[in-house]
């Protein structure tokens, strides 16, 4: 079991041979917080600074601010176009809003590689039907759709993650925050849905968990997440070096599961 990377990030910051996928970022302003990571000149440094290959994002304005909507998270690829991919955010409140989305969703092929559902703060359920059109095109065309997830929720926990991955097998589904606090139940829907990934914003935060999704899951059901700019890449870089992993679990989890399901390969 070799440990090589661990010691050569350490030693010298980043790993040139290992690029990093972040399938779970945002972008832009939010009225809670100053994000300035969020600015494109400021977030080329910092992305680059931790040897980011490919950022996944939806912009806080497209998840909630309709009138805005998917126009922000264009702008922000083309900005930076190299490292930015987006999620076409969808909000089932204004399903006007989601037809006239997934009609242009093929005019920006590189732009878009999926969406991006919020249950909890949409308090719609990511099984309800308003959410069903993008849920079918992920479906057909095996399509990423990153979901915040929570333990105990009722719009986006165990059983509306389940109904989900029964309901559209050809989806990859990514549980953001992996059902957070239910990591048993997490573990249980990656190891019965092939096309189910346990995501890592907000799980460093308790000890040990990182390793019992590992052990339960394995490396090639988790993928590497932050919530950028709310959270520093290095962090969670340092927290999956912290677990004493071995070389291919961190490639993994790393870059190996995100650029297969992007197809970057």
């Amino acid at each position: 079991m070799s440990h090589e990377l661990r010691e050569r990030f350490f030693a010298e910051g980043r790993l040139d041979d290992c690029p990093i996928y972040d399938l779970h970022g945002h972008w832009g302003p939010h009225n809670a917080i100053h994000l300035p990571g969020a600015d494109a000149a400021i977030a080329r440094g910092l992305l680059e600074r931790a040897n980011i290959r490919r950022l996944v994002f939806c912009h806080h304005h497209t998840l909630f601010t309709p009138d805005i909507g998917n126009q922000a998270n264009i702008d922000a690829v083309r900005a930076l176009p190299d490292l930015l991919r987006a999620y076409l955010g969808v909000n089932p409140n204004y399903p006007d809003v989601i037809a006239e989305d997934l009609a242009r969703f093929d005019q920006y092929p590189d732009v878009f590689v999926g969406f991006k559902l919020l249950g909890d703060y949409h308090r719609v359920s990511v099984a309800d039907d308003r959410n069903r059109p993008a849920w079918e095109l992920a479906n057909a065309r095996r399509l990423p759709v990153l979901m915040h997830t929570w333990g105990g929720s009722t719009y986006d926990g165990y059983e509306a993650v389940r109904t989900v991955a029964e309901r559209y097998p050809g989806a990859t589904i990514i549980c953001g925050h992996s059902l957070h606090g239910e990591w048993s139940r997490a573990i249980e829907l990656a190891n019965a849905f092939p096309n189910l990934y346990l995501e890592l914003t907000a799980v460093p935060d308790d000890r040990g968990v990182v390793e019992q999704l590992l052990a339960g899951a394995g490396s090639r059901k988790i993928v590497f997440g932050t919530d950028f700019p709310w959270f520093s890449h290095f962090y969670y870089i340092g927290a999956l070096l912290g677990t004493g992993m071995d070389d291919e679990s961190l490639r993994d989890i790393l870059y190996r599961n995100a650029q297969r399901i992007l197809g970057e390969t």
